[in-house]
């Protein structure tokens, strides 16, 4: 066995950086998943919807803007697989994962300062996504992607 270290140094190293970039972006991921669900849990009963509202007369006693926009970066061995993924053509699930995070992180970023106001609901809600970096494929660059969420959000009279 060591003598295949001695032999093939370069492969090895390879093995090596492809399992520690599994291991912590597989971590990381499942670690931001789960602050997203107990956040989403938390943040349940406040209605966001995409439609522009009216209310009665007397009913809203102030409205405002709120955002929130995520930014999260691709890991090496995402990209990897994606690469691979573009040769044989197919879905990437290796960036479905990063633009959910993205999305839902913005989402639950402006209910929380929604929330910190005192509103009770959001309305007219957009969700817009970029990609930041966009030579991500070359050498010695990270590409990510950023996700804002806005909307209208609405303090009712008691």
């Amino acid at each position: 066995m060591l003598e295949l270290f001695v032999r093939y140094p370069d492969l090895f190293s390879l093995l090596l950086l492809l399992t520690l970039g599994y291991t912590a972006g597989t971590i990381a991921e499942k670690r931001h998943y789960r602050s997203i669900r107990r956040r989403e849990a938390e943040l349940v009963r406040m209605s966001v919807v995409t439609a522009e509202g009216s209310f009665p007369p007397g009913k809203v006693r102030r409205s405002f803007l709120v955002s929130g926009s995520a930014v999260i970066s691709i890991d090496y061995f995402k990209r990897l697989l994606a690469i691979l993924r573009n040769i044989f053509g197919g879905r990437v699930k290796s960036y479905e994962s990063l633009v959910d995070r993205a999305r839902r992180e913005a989402v639950l970023r402006m209910k929380e300062e929604a929330r910190k106001k005192g509103a009770g609901m959001i309305i007219n809600m957009r969700l817009e996504t970029a990609v930041i970096g966009r030579n991500a494929n070359r050498k010695k660059s990270i590409g990510s992607v950023e996700a804002i969420a806005y909307g209208t959000a609405i303090v009712f009279n008691r």
